[in-house]
Formats: C-alpha cells, structure tokens, sequence
C-alpha cells in the first residue's frame, strides 16, 4: 500500500514538472512577444511624431493637397 503511494506521488511530482517547464516555455515566448510588440509601438510612436512635425513644416493636415 505504501509503495503504491509513493509512485502515485512520484508520477504527479513527474507530471507538475513537466506542466511546470510547459508554463515557462508559453510565459517566456509571450514575454518574447511583449518585447517584439513594444519596439513595434515606440517605432509606430516615432514615425507618428515625424510623419506629424513633417504634416506642420508643409501643408496644414486638412488642407487638400493641390492636385485636387
């Protein structure tokens, strides 16, 4: 009866592990993620900010551009 009790808690132990390496792989590939999607939305940032002090050296934002 003992014996069937330590290798019922030494499989569970085994399968928390594995669950366990299985959850550090998912957070450590969204983390991955984040980082990929915050250099895309400070680079986005950035290239609103030129693409808006560009739109003021020129033409007024809702001034139609003379080829209409």
């Amino acid at each position: 009866m003992d014996e069937e009790r330590l290798i019922d808690l030494e499989i569970r132990i085994a399968r928390q592990d594995d669950l366990l390496d299985e959850l550090n792989r998912t957070v450590y590939k969204q983390q991955q993620k984040i980082d990929q999607l915050e250099k895309l939305c400070a680079e986005l940032a950035r290239r609103l900010k030129e693409l808006a002090s560009s739109a003021g050296q020129g033409m007024p934002a809702n001034e139609r551009p003379p080829h209409y």
